[in-house]
């Protein structure tokens, strides 16, 4: 009898271990209420031979036990009641599961990725036509970005010392040198026209300078949704930001500030007012950075359009920095210029951003662009001739600008991208991104990516990461600080994480086709006029 007993238990384990594993598939329904008879069919055949071998011992027990005989009917009918519980419990969660099975739209996004590895199931074309799709399709000449970049920083040049012309030199911002980073930088944009990005650090006049509020250090109050930002506090150099007493009390008529004469008495204004800070606060606003920053780029036009037989208008009046060049020929370039502030004596910057259904912010978005510019260089002086990195990270970036045009944008970017190709590098040999290797290169990217989805993580290259070298000299705030989530809003925004992760399965599911087709039939994007075309 304890032996049937045994047996029971384990079938009843076996299905509620079933039921739990399972609850997250609705799409296999049917299969699992087919799996669950058979469970049933199981059990009560258990049952059944269960009340057989009890009426067998029944048979031997001897009569005249009387006792023994009245335990053993007590302990069948309880096993029997409580087989009847289990049968009930099991029948009502089937048919529960019946009548829920459709899944609530609004419910866990958790389970929207229970769907397999679409990643392991794509089927990529081989390293040849991968080569073929990436040389005629994708890749844009040396010539063409050097003329680009040339052109840019000539011009971009002469606009920041026009600009500098019309400012104030005791009240305004000093503007400094631009610095070129991103894809055109790195040798990997895909996208026509070319892009420049070009970054303008800026500083307060004199005797002012910025104090930094980082979410990375101790005792500050930076929010959690603000992660990976900071605030900037403009104080007087070598004040503790309080001002000097001198601008605060009466000291009379025999006594004298060793720091300002009478006349540079200073106000108690000119930090919120003068220096583009928000209101009430020392705390510098991008908002106000951004208005100030294209005020000026339209004066500094004026002064020198007489110079240049073309257009110069901005593209996005959110993103004042955002220009258009036309020529009159009808030839258009188009870059960003966007005003920074260095962190202390480093290659880091804080970066404005500006938009105008938004309330004005002090929180500022930390960038690295530098040190990963130079973190791509260096690695790739330890990677074989012809290495595949760059060609993997343009073929993924070219897949999600097409998919992006056929569903609309989503929480996933060419910086996404980036940094899962960074990760790759510092994790992977440098023999294995031969040129060989681009089909299980590419395929490990994908692989990265949707990982990183399912887990709603995908931390920041640099900050944090203990296997980024210190010749890369990164401030040591960030590399001891915790890791940065930059998924971390597709954790807070349900809507945009099923959308992002819809689209990027949507692209692995369209990639294989998408290659063949454009590499057999419209080499470089679009159907050739001549054998010399190139987009």
């Amino acid at each position: 009898m304890q032996g049937g007993i045994f047996r029971v238990c384990v079938v009843v384990a076996a299905a509620l271990f079933f039921q739990k594993e399972n609850t997250t598939l609705p799409e296999q329904e049917d299969d699992i209420i087919l799996q669950m008879k058979d469970h049933q069919e199981k059990l009560q055949s258990e049952m059944i031979r269960l009340e057989q071998e009890v009426s067998k011992q029944d048979l031997e027990v001897p009569k005249a036990v009387e006792e023994e005989e009245e335990e053993d009917n007590q302990g069948l009918d309880l096993w029997s009641t409580l087989s009847l519980i289990i049968f009930l419990m099991i029948e009502i969660w089937r048919q529960d599961f019946q009548d829920g099975s459709a899944q609530d739209p609004n419910s866990e996004e958790e389970d929207y990725l229970v769907i397999g590895n679409i990643s392991l199931k794509t089927t990529l074309p081989d390293k040849v036509v991968l080569a073929s799709f990436h040389d005629n399709c994708i890749r844009i000449s040396g010539n063409d970005f050097w003329k680009m970049r040339e052109f840019v920083e000539g011009f971009a040049d002469d606009l920041l010392e026009a600009l500098r012309s019309v400012c104030n030199r005791d009240a305004d911002m000093e503007v400094e040198d631009c610095i070129g980073v991103g894809s055109m930088y790195e040798n990997w944009r895909v996208n026509k026209p070319l892009l420049c990005d070009l970054i303008v650090p800026f500083a307060p006049p004199e005797p002012y300078c910025f104090q930094f509020q980082l979410w990375c250090c101790s005792g500050n109050d930076v929010p959690p949704d603000r992660q990976g930002c900071g605030r900037i506090k403009v104080v007087k150099a070598n004040e503790d930001g309080s001002g000097c007493l001198c601008g605060k009390s009466n000291l009379g008529e025999d006594m004298l500030c060793l720091l300002h004469s009478k006349n540079e008495t200073p106000r108690a204004t000119d930090t919120t007012e003068d220096l583009l800070c928000s209101k009430n606060t020392p705390y510098l606003a991008k908002d106000q950075v951004m208005k100030w920053f294209q005020i000026s780029i339209t004066k500094a036009w004026n002064r020198i359009s007489h110079k240049y037989d073309f257009e110069l208008t901005f593209r996005n009046l959110d993103s004042p920095g955002a220009l258009k060049v036309k020529f009159r020929s009808g030839k258009v370039i188009i870059f960003n210029i966007t005003p920074v502030v260095q962190f202390e004596d480093t290659d880091a910057y804080f970066v404005s951003s500006f938009n105008s259904s938004s309330p004005p912010d002090v929180y500022w978005s930390l960038s690295l662009a530098v040190y990963e510019k130079n973190l791509l260089k260096s690695l790739a002086k330890k990677l074989p001739d012809n290495p595949c990195h760059l060609s993997c990270l343009q073929i993924v970036s070219f897949l999600h600008r097409k998919q992006s045009s056929l569903t609309g944008k989503s929480g996933l970017t060419n910086y996404h991208l980036k940094t899962a190709l960074l990760h790759l590098l510092l994790s992977k040999a440098p023999s294995e991104w031969h040129p060989e290797h681009l089909e299980k290169r590419l395929r490990d990217i994908f692989r990265f990516l949707e990982k990183s989805l399912q887990e709603k993580k995908l931390y920041h290259a640099l900050i944090g990461n203990k296997q980024v070298s210190k010749d890369i000299l990164i401030p040591a705030q960030f590399q001891a600080s915790e890791p940065l989530n930059l998924f971390r809003p597709l954790v807070l925004q349900g809507e945009l994480y099923a959308k992002t992760v819809e689209s990027f399965h949507e692209m692995l599911r369209n990639a294989p086709v998408l290659i063949q087709e454009y590499t057999t039939h419209f080499p470089n994007g679009l159907v050739p006029a001549s054998s010399n075309t190139r987009v």
